[in-house]
């Protein structure tokens, strides 16, 4: 299995490199933005770990912009890399499609179980195949990840977000504690709270008529969120 690499820290990209191989993956290494590119297109890697932070071009100035490029034609697993724990990074780096998101420092065999628990997941998802859901004047694809409403255009959703609006329209009139919704949607060596905030807040600007008065979405501050409550 290919894991793609981005870092300019070349020592720390050579240490993941050096963990990953010793579990089975073959890695490749990429030192800035443009080059990552290159070689995903090239070697159609598995999975992705990228850095937020790194050398690149305009148009592929960091991370996020690899995120960006990369979720124009594919659907493979990526994890970003960062030292900042900016809730505007949070919330972009979900927007963007990333399936999770570690803050440095970390140590190796941690970020190996993250990978490994990311690639269950997107396993288990192209597996796992769920009739599209109907609810009063809306639609949702879970496999095509579409939304729509009435006879409005579809709107698209990242996998997160789709597997978020899948579990809460599974359980439809039930409010579920926050600890349940993120084993689901990250698993359980995966998301926080934190992230569970910030990906709801995302689905329900995609969603939502009004996301300041939401109507599909609802939630009891210190307990959970339903659909349709």
């Amino acid at each position: 299995m290919k894991a793609l690499i981005v870092d300019d820290d070349r020592t720390l990209a050579d240490l993941l490199a050096f963990t990953l191989r010793r579990e089975g993956f073959e890695p490749f290494l990429a030192y800035d933005a443009p080059s990552a590119i290159v070689l995903f297109e090239k070697e159609a890697p598995d999975i992705l770990i990228v850095d937020v932070n790194m050398p690149g071009e305009p148009g592929l100035r960091n991370g996020f912009d690899i995120c960006r490029k990369i979720r124009q034609t594919s659907d493979v697993p990526i994890i970003l890399l960062t030292v900042r724990d900016d809730e505007d990074d949070i919330i972009q780096g979900l927007s963007l499609g990333a399936d999770d998101y570690v803050l440095k420092p970390f140590s190796p065999r941690q970020l190996v179980a993250r990978v490994q628990t990311v690639l269950r997941r997107a396993s288990a998802g192209r597996a796992h195949v769920v009739a599209p859901f109907a609810h009063k004047d809306i639609h949702f694809d879970p496999q095509l990840r579409t939304f729509v409403r009435d006879e409005q255009a579809p709107i698209a959703l990242t996998r997160l977000e789709s597997r978020l609006l899948e579990y809460l329209m599974i359980n439809t009139g039930q409010l579920l504690p926050a600890e349940n919704i993120i084993d689901h949607v990250w698993g359980g060596e995966g998301g926080n709270t934190e992230m569970l905030r910030q990906l709801v807040r995302r689905l329900r600007v995609k969603i939502e008529v009004s996301s300041n008065e939401p109507q599909l979405i609802q939630n009891l501050p210190g307990v959970g969120y339903g659909f349709g409550l």
